[in-house]
């Protein structure tokens, strides 16, 4: 299992609203799937997130697992169109592969599969993208999309960010860096990228600039910022968590406590879940399991002068992401039953 399909299914587990019933992997045997749902070496046991113990998971047979009671059926198929999601219930895919993130190709788990809808859990080139609490009120109740795009984790960290600061005090430009905790595609020593020639060194020990594009896909789910708003990635040595690190040009006079006052207040209303502000002194393990996209650093910002701040918000790109996954899923279902 993917380390985001097997997040996701872990923070299934502690919600109500959304019930996991079919996964498809790409472990040898039942037994290794089992392995993977109960250990996480950045998460901890599944115990410590859920009152599920290890003998609350077991094979019923060689094609189904239950878990707490609840049977999950498992297939492992690399071609999506020898899929069969309808047999098993499933309606709602979360495609998180890494290899099928335009909508024809998307599109397969609906068409061969029998599901009704997919989410993407990455940028997509031609897919509609949907970033929770920022442009979600545009899903369309009409004529929803069969797939759409939840973008990336740190564009869900930056865009509820950037659109509370643009809409009360309008962005003239903005450079972001996101200080980015390492992912499956490192390699552990040195070797190749075809990304580019710093991505393929050793992650361990290293801190490694790369390209990002989630800075310039804020424009998808917030047009009004095309050409205003572009970054970078350092890529650091630790497992998790990972921070938005946004230098701002404003259009109108603030004050520091100004902008902060106007985050807060956007986190207790309509990026509630989604945004949140923290005044204690903390580090990167403390937001761990942190279910908000974006966290603002209240003490770490700083302002130049009243129209120059840099803002500090952090994410923990695994728990978070996964939680506006389910989210979008959600979102999906809650639209189909209502027409």
């Amino acid at each position: 299992m993917a380390p985001a399909s097997r997040i996701t299914f872990r923070n299934s587990l502690v919600r109500d609203d959304i019930r996991v019933v079919a996964i498809n992997h790409t472990c040898a045997s039942i037994e290794d799937v089992i392995y993977q749902i109960l250990f996480d070496s950045t998460h901890g046991p599944l115990s410590r997130i859920v009152n599920i113990s290890p003998q609350d998971i077991f094979a019923v047979n060689e094609n189904t697992l239950s878990i707490g009671g609840n049977l999950v059926h498992l297939t492992s198929e690399r071609d999506p169109k020898l899929l069969n999601w309808a047999a098993s219930g499933a309606e709602y895919i979360i495609e998180s592969t890494g290899k099928f993130t335009t909508t024809a190709l998307a599109q397969q788990h609906v068409e061969y599969g029998g599901a009704k809808r997919v989410v993407i859990s990455a940028p997509s080139k031609d897919a509609a993208t949907f970033v929770c609490g920022v442009n979600t009120s545009q899903y369309p109740l009409k004529h929803p999309p069969t797939v759409i795009s939840c973008a990336s984790c740190t564009t869900n960290c930056l865009a509820p960010l950037a659109k509370v600061l643009n809409d009360r005090f309008g962005i003239v430009q903005a450079l972001m860096t996101t200080v980015h905790a390492s992912t499956r595609s490192q390699h552990v020593l040195d070797g190749y990228s075809k990304r580019d020639r710093r991505a393929g060194r050793a992650v361990l020990g290293n801190v490694i600039p790369t390209t990002t594009g989630a800075a310039k896909a804020v424009s998808s789910v917030l047009p009004e910022l095309t050409g205003k708003l572009t970054g970078i990635s350092l890529r650091v040595p630790t497992n998790n968590v990972s921070l938005v690190d946004l230098t701002i040009n404003l259009e109108q006079d603030a004050s520091l406590e100004e902008i902060i006052s106007t985050l807060e207040l956007a986190s207790q209303g309509p990026l509630k879940g989604v945004l949140a502000i923290e005044r204690d002194e903390l580090v990167s393990c403390d937001f761990q399991g942190n279910p908000h996209s974006c966290v603002v650093d209240a003490k770490a910002c700083i302002t130049l002068n009243s129209k120059f701040f840099k803002v500090l918000a952090w994410y923990d790109n695994e728990w978070a992401y996964s939680s506006r996954l389910l989210d979008l899923v959600s979102l999906m279902a809650k639209c189909d039953r209502s027409h």
